[in-house]
């Protein structure tokens, strides 16, 4: 079995038991449900005691136990064809120079790390349409200066 084959399974019996990815994650447990979902979809690992958790769940067997806790090939083509994931994509394209340029400006010359990563998703009643809020968090990650000398900083971090 690949590893496609396994999200395919896990996809069918979620259709099967009408489960939603919230339920999937409660049960599972011991993290957020985007790592969660996302290791399901074959994005990402589950530790050990989380995989196993997610084979009784699913009823897996010990192979696709530890296929969960294997680390994956992450990513998906570029441009994305989706047109909710081309979504997230336009917005970076659009706002990423401007993100850039304030992160920089407030941390220094550096970059948000999306290992060292927190994300929530959350619906907000609207009148108009209810309204999808993601927050990230990511710790800001400084460029080391290799070789700084003669009173250079070593790391990007914002100067004063």
């Amino acid at each position: 079995m690949t590893r496609e084959q396994l999200t395919e399974k896990l996809l069918d019996i979620k259709r099967e038991k009408g489960w939603t990815w919230a339920h999937i994650a409660r049960e599972i447990g011991g993290m957020s449900e985007i790592p969660i979902v996302g290791a399901l979809l074959g994005q990402g690992k589950l530790v050990k005691p989380l995989a196993r958790k997610a084979a009784k769940l699913f009823g897996l067997t010990e192979t696709e136990e530890r296929m969960l806790n294997e680390t994956p090939y992450r990513g998906a083509s570029m441009p994305p064809t989706d047109p909710l994931i081309y979504r997230f994509y336009e917005l970076v394209m659009v706002n990423g120079p401007a993100l850039k340029a304030i992160i920089e400006e407030e941390f220094g010359d550096g970059i948000m790390s999306a290992i060292d990563f927190d994300m929530n998703i959350d619906r907000l009643a609207n009148s108009r349409g209810d309204r999808v809020r993601i927050v990230m968090s990511g710790k800001f990650l400084p460029y080391k200066y290799y070789g700084a000398a003669e009173g250079i900083p070593d790391y990007g971090f914002k100067e004063d």
